[in-house]
């Protein structure tokens, strides 16, 4: 689910899967960093089996299934539950691990209902975690989901679609200041203030409702040098938008110290980011469980003062030149591990 993966797709055109004969799901979707993402939860699950469990992984992003796939193919002992929001995603993810139903569970969920939907399942904790971060390419492909700057769709971005506000609903509805600030922000676009004070024009004499309209009103808002410079004029506001439909960022500060709570002795978490924003919200709560609370200067860390988890990372980890030859949308991808040693 990468930002990069994203921005390929716009510059060749993302074919639609509503096209006739689609490709197989996977055929459609190469998960990002698969091995290494396996690897890293391989001893959670080891583990578990040590523990006299069950091994029970978790995929947070189902997507189209691939990561889920090979955790089920590497871990055959293992029961995966996988969440999405997205109910076309969980549709052709149940049909590509249709061999698998007598070991997964499927749930449409927000990745903050971790811990909730667990429970709700039977398990007190799980033994591994995964997130793979930002758009997919699910949703890209379907231009009607409004996702893609690169065609005319209408102005949507939700990644579910049975609920919530659309980015029309923000763009039409949204003061100036909000619209700036986050771009600003989510978009990390030095341009926010023209680029929203271009769609309060343009609201202003005709309600934006597609992406193509709307991208329209960002080009005359960005300049074109910069544009030759930075990649398409688009792209940023595009992610600040989908960010704010999907609350991805207040969701996702809710969601990774859910899971760390979740995870059980021996148990991981692997977080895939692919922009600044997101890696900043995986980083802080990493370190701050990898790290002991004891005041400076206290003579004895207590036990309750003790580190809960154990980085597995040095720093951000990034792709190798063979990973992102295998598969290119690794390129942007960033990723961050701990594993927890001690109950809280």
């Amino acid at each position: 689910m990468a930002e990069r993966d994203a921005e390929r797709a716009e510059a060749r055109g993302a074919s639609s899967p509503s096209e006739a004969n689609p490709k197989p799901t996977s055929e459609r979707h190469v998960p990002v960093l698969l091995d290494r993402c396996v690897n890293l939860l391989a001893p959670g699950v080891e583990a578990a089996r040590e523990a006299g469990r069950r091994p029970v992984v978790v995929d947070c992003t189902l997507g189209m299934g691939g990561h889920a796939e090979a955790m089920l193919e590497r871990f055959e002992d293992a029961h995966l539950i996988g969440l999405d929001r997205d109910e076309q995603a969980l549709s052709l993810a149940g049909e590509r691990l249709s061999r698998f139903a007598g070991r997964t569970d499927l749930v449409h969920a927000v990745y903050d209902e971790i811990a909730d939907v667990a429970r709700d399942l039977g398990f007190a904790t799980v033994d591994g975690v995964l997130f793979d971060l930002g758009v997919s390419s699910l949703q890209l492909d379907e231009r009607e989901r409004g996702f893609a700057y690169s065609y005319d769709a209408p102005l949507d971005m939700r990644m579910d679609t049975s609920r919530g506000q659309t980015a029309a609903d923000i763009v039409n509805h949204a003061t100036h200041g909000e619209l700036a600030r986050m771009i600003r922000t989510w978009g990390e676009d030095k341009f926010a203030g023209r680029i929203a004070s271009a769609i309060v024009r343009a609201r202003d004499e005709e309600k934006l409702t597609t992406t193509g309209r709307l991208v329209e009103v960002i080009r005359t808002a960005v300049p074109a040098a910069a544009a030759r410079t930075s990649g398409h004029p688009a792209k940023r506001t595009f992610q600040a938008l989908r960010i704010a439909v999907n609350e991805e960022l207040d969701v996702l500060e809710r969601a990774i110290p859910e899971a760390m709570s979740a995870t059980s002795i021996g148990g991981r978490v692997v977080v895939m980011s692919y922009h600044s924003l997101e890696d900043k919200i995986t980083k802080r709560f990493f370190q701050a469980g990898s790290k002991s609370s004891a005041p400076v200067g206290f003579p004895v860390e207590l036990e309750e003062h003790k580190p809960r988890f154990t980085t597995l990372t040095k720093g951000t980890e990034k792709p190798t030149e063979e990973e992102i030859a295998e598969n290119p949308r690794a390129a942007s991808a960033k990723l961050r591990a701990v594993e927890r040693i001690m109950k809280d």
